[in-house]
């Protein structure tokens, strides 16, 4: 059951004419409190220690399609995160599709004794798989495998590392996969890389040496690519892609493959962090630092981090690649769970486009109007260059619409809604002052601050953008990439793309000039993450560029002294990432220490924490307000006390559902955004 006092198995007595059916991973009916509730089967036992038991209900369906090997992952992610079995088994297995299930029968999947699920706050223990001591011994005794499965190839197989050769390590990292070892890896892309054929070459190496992968990444226009690169290195049929937007029917029926093994491989958003796949050998995400790899449902699990758990409880391998590199990735190095794989200066400086920041001294004197515009002198003559040289340019902008946000045109305060104080923002040219928030228009808008009634772009938005370089470059064609329409791909000829970060379409070729707008939109945020994530978006775009030999020019409206835009003019993530974590330490913030945040009423956050056992090193921060009326706390340990918090947490919050407690109260370990 969801609730928090639930978070525990049941017992049930399996009657005679179910029990063929009743195999541990099938989903149930029970009755509980009185009413007929979903479960899932997880063990089958010859006793019980309570008394008197009630009868399964029901068998939904005869096909087990939870594994064991998930059934235990997600009792450890409930517990890294606080959270409830049942609210990670939601995310974990989809809903059922009968009519795709029907093509399968219960023998197809194998059922293994799952073994008992550890209780809410138990240790879960760890033991290898039969697969794992068949893989083992195989090993051992030069080749075949105990299960039947393909033997595994030699050590020192012949393996083609294509582009890993770029990177000292790589060739490594592909060996050790295909011999069935397990090597932890954080991977820095060059600038240009094609970083799926990257990822299709480490998962072939790891379906050669007979195991399989689960790679996620961020968003449908990534798995297309990967899909593309896994069935290029692959073969059409050998991959399954897991992703919510694929419709019920379509994503029930790729779970499925993979669980009965038809696919050694599954790719996905991240809603195939937990995908069953046989002999797991390799998980892998890709940009692990994009903000949609966070589950927004309880109990909010990041895919880095279940990817990260399921490689320490099954002995798989782990890959974490991007352009850019995460606080939480150089921990991984820092600590020495994970070896880096990255080029040597000369390569990096040999891929990489020319860099050029618009704020430093030299560009000032210059241009002395750099510091204000929008587009100073250099972006200009950069792309006016380059569309010359007919070679398309990027331009990259941190906000969609026309004028997202406006101000008023005398005084430059924030224009804002008389009804709910929302930002009036501009859907077009001609359009009519309208609030973000509630939606109403604001026709006859009138500054409260100085009577004003003309309004200023504050933040200029990608379509209004767009209407501007078209009429300063008249006669190129202007395309825009972002929410309404994302673009794949754009030809190679001369022309303007006006793009949100994440939606920068591949220009055949690279791209001539990259213009990197409005970078104080992105340094500003009051976020913690704000300079990590500028710089993640900027190596993004700045990716898609030529190298410097070539033509290609990545220009930044930002002041080169600020160390997001040094790490982006040296191409250096890592060393940013360094020290972003060092800063982290000092001033006492994840991923250094682990904090959970307690959402609420100011009441049901006080009584919460009041009755949470937490570490006596344990320091609370706040309260802070939150939305609609609500206030947040924060509750910081160090890493080493992290279970404990968590514990504490929930079982603080199973002492409020046991009550029966009117106003609930949100609990994140870790949350993405702290302020």
């Amino acid at each position: 059951m969801p609730l928090p006092h639930l978070d525990r198995p049941f017992d049930y007595l399996v009657p005679e004419t179910l029990d063929a059916d009743a195999r541990p991973g099938v989903r149930v009916k029970v009755r509980f409190a009185g009413q007929l509730v979903d479960g899932w089967l997880l063990e089958r036992v010859d006793e019980s220690d309570h008394p008197k038991l009630a009868y399964l209900e029901k068998v939904v369906s005869p096909v087990p399609v939870l594994s064991p090997e998930v059934a235990r992952l997600a009792r450890a992610v409930a517990d890294r995160y606080a959270g409830s079995l049942a609210d990670v088994l939601r995310l974990a297995v989809p809903p059922r599709h009968a009519r795709a299930e029907k093509s399968v029968t219960a023998a197809d999947v194998p059922a293994e004794a799952a073994g008992p699920v550890p209780e809410a706050g138990a240790a879960p223990t760890v033991a290898p798989t039969a697969a794992a001591r068949a893989d083992g011994a195989a090993r051992a005794d030069g080749g075949t495998r105990a299960d039947g499965a393909d033997p595994l190839p030699a050590t020192g197989v012949p393996i083609d590392p294509r582009g890993w050769r770029d990177y000292p390590a790589g060739p490594a990292l592909l060996r050790a996969l295909a011999d069935g070892r397990t090597p932890r890896a954080v991977w820095s892309a060059l600038p240009g890389e094609d970083w799926a054929d990257r990822y299709a070459d480490a998962v072939a190496a790891t379906v050669a040496g007979g195991r399989g992968a689960v790679v996620v990444v961020a968003d449908g226009r990534d798995l297309d690519r990967l899909d593309a690169a896994l069935t290029a290195v692959l073969g059409p049929d050998r991959h399954a892609c897991l992703a919510a937007a694929a419709g019920p029917a379509r994503r029930y029926r790729a779970f499925l493959a993979a669980r009965r093994g038809e696919v050694p491989v599954v790719i996905g958003t991240r809603a195939a962090m937990f995908a069953p796949v046989e002999r797991l050998g390799l998980v892998a995400v890709w940009d692990d630092g994009d903000d949609l790899h966070a589950e927004p449902r309880a109990p909010y699990p990041h895919a880095r981090d279940v990817l990260l758990t399921r490689a320490r409880l099954t002995g798989a391998a782990a890959l974490v690649g991007g352009y850019a590199r995460t606080a939480e990735a150089q921990l991984l190095v820092e600590t020495g769970w994970a070896r880096e794989v990255v080029a040597d200066r000369a390569t990096v400086r040999a891929r990489m486009p020319a860099m050029a920041p618009t704020g430093d001294d030299p560009q000032l004197a210059r241009d002395p109007g750099a510091a204000s515009a929008r587009l100073p002198s250099l972006a200009w003559t950069t792309a006016r260059d380059a569309l010359r040289a007919d070679l398309p340019v990027l331009v990259q902008v941190p906000r969609r619409g026309y004028l997202p946000s406006v101000a008023c045109a005398d005084c430059r305060a924030p224009a804002r809604c008389p009804h709910c104080a929302g930002p009036l923002g501009l859907p077009s040219a001609q359009g009519t002052p309208a609030c973000r928030w509630c939606g109403r228009v604001a026709a006859a808008y009138a500054c409260p601050e100085c009577g004003g009634r003309r309004l200023r772009a504050s933040v200029t938005g990608a379509r209004r953008t767009a209407e501007e370089l078209g009429r300063a470059f008249p006669g190129v064609p202007v395309r825009t990439s972002g929410r309404e329409e994302v673009l794949a791909t754009v030809p190679g000829g001369a022309g303007l793309v006006i793009a949100t970060p994440g939606a920068e379409p591949v220009a055949e070729g690279g791209y001539g000039a990259v213009l990197l707008l409005d970078s104080w939109a992105l340094l500003t945020r009051a976020d913690l993450r704000a300079g990590e994530e500028a710089l993640r978006r900027w190596l993004a775009g700045a990716a898609l560029a030529r190298p410097g030999a070539a033509g290609g020019r990545v220009v930044v409206v930002a002041d080169g002294a600020l160390a997001p835009v040094q790490a982006l003019l040296r191409w250096d993530a890592a060393w940013f990432a360094a020290r972003e974590l060092a800063e982290r330490r000092e001033l006492g913030f994840p991923p250094a220490v682990r904090m959970a945040s307690v959402t609420g009423a100011a009441d049901a956050v006080a009584d919460l924490l009041a009755g949470a056992r937490l570490p006596d090193d344990a320091e609370i921060l706040g309260p802070v307000p939150a939305d609609e009326g609500r206030e947040r706390m924060l509750v910081r340990v160090p890493r080493a006390r992290a279970a404990a918090l968590a514990d504490a947490l929930h079982a603080a919050a199973g002492q409020r559902s046991a009550r029966k407690a009117a106003d609930p109260v949100r609990l994140q370990v870790d949350p993405l955004s702290l302020f």
